[in-house]
């Protein structure tokens, strides 16, 4: 590892034109894709996340993502620094932020800023790159209208994963198949927003002055409706979040009846990556909308 950390340095030194050298690195706990440290330099703090490499373009895909949600000056992002390979890892370095408790004020504050976040729009929902949700690749061909989006970039490929892995039978991608086509009657109308993607109660925290910071992105302008019931899946947000949120930004009309039919994405990646305790949750959505 001391030579990893020393290329670490030197790259670092590259990027910043002038000497930088590692004080100390503590390995911090958190993901289960990978290792993280924290590290010391005399050009003060840094977080960096490794990887073994068997995903060569993950974090170049997760900068990116990164820096698009930064140039929006929306809602507080760590900075990202660099991202390279080195023999059998990859690494990426970004801005390190101190952890601090949430203040009174800290859910409008955050609902606030992802409602500013998701009024950055585009032409087309998608992205110019394809990237990762986790360490599953996700895919963003442009599409002009956000049901050809859902089914083509979103259910389908990973129905045919699951089925490809036996997760799922032939019965169950025919009645998937079925509603897809229903999507165009349940999804409204509505323009493109720049969405985190992957926004869960694991990759939102407040920093050391209260305000709240997003990481881990799985960035596409999609839905905004998407980050809104992934932050419902497993707990963590408080309800008064939604409130302002709409305050903000109203969500559509009968959002809510369309929560599930969001979170059927992020349920196929589970089910994909840990098996099949998501199956039932997944088919349950699909006999649901079907």
């Amino acid at each position: 590892m001391k030579s990893l950390f020393n290329y670490i340095a030197q790259q670092l030194s590259k990027h910043f034109n002038q000497s930088v050298e590692i004080k100390s690195e503590k390995q911090v706990f958190g993901g289960d894709i990978n290792q993280t440290y924290h590290l010391q330099t005399n050009l003060g703090s840094f977080f960096l996340k490794l990887n073994n490499g068997s995903l060569k373009d993950m974090f170049e895909k997760e900068f990116s993502g990164l820096q698009l949600l930064y140039q929006t000056k929306t809602i507080k992002i760590p900075e990202p620094v660099l991202y390279r390979n080195s023999d059998d890892k990859i690494f990426l370095v970004t801005e390190f932020i101190e952890k601090g408790n949430p203040p009174k004020n800290f859910w409008q504050t955050f609902a606030y800023q992802l409602a500013a976040l998701h009024k950055t729009s585009n032409p087309q929902f998608g992205l110019s790159t394809n990237n990762y949700i986790g360490s599953l690749y996700q895919q963003n061909n442009f599409c002009n209208t956000w049901d050809e989006f859902y089914a083509t970039q979103r259910i389908m490929p990973l129905v045919q994963l699951a089925f490809n892995q036996n997760k799922l039978n032939k019965e169950e991608v025919a009645l998937a198949e079925k509603l897809y086509s229903r999507f165009n009657n349940l999804f409204p109308e509505e323009k493109p927003s720049l969405v985190h993607g992957d926004l869960w109660s694991g990759n939102f925290m407040a920093d050391e002055n209260g305000a709240p910071v997003i990481y881990d992105p799985a960035v596409y302008y999609g839905n905004r409706e998407m980050d809104i019931a992934m932050s419902l899946l497993f707990g963590g947000f408080d309800k008064t979040f939604y409130s302002f949120y709409n305050e903000a930004f109203p969500l559509q009309q009968d959002w809510k009846e369309r929560v599930e039919l969001c979170q059927l994405y992020p349920l196929l990646v589970h089910l994909i990556l840990f098996g099949g305790h998501y199956h039932n949750s997944v088919i349950n959505i699909i006999k649901a909308y079907a």
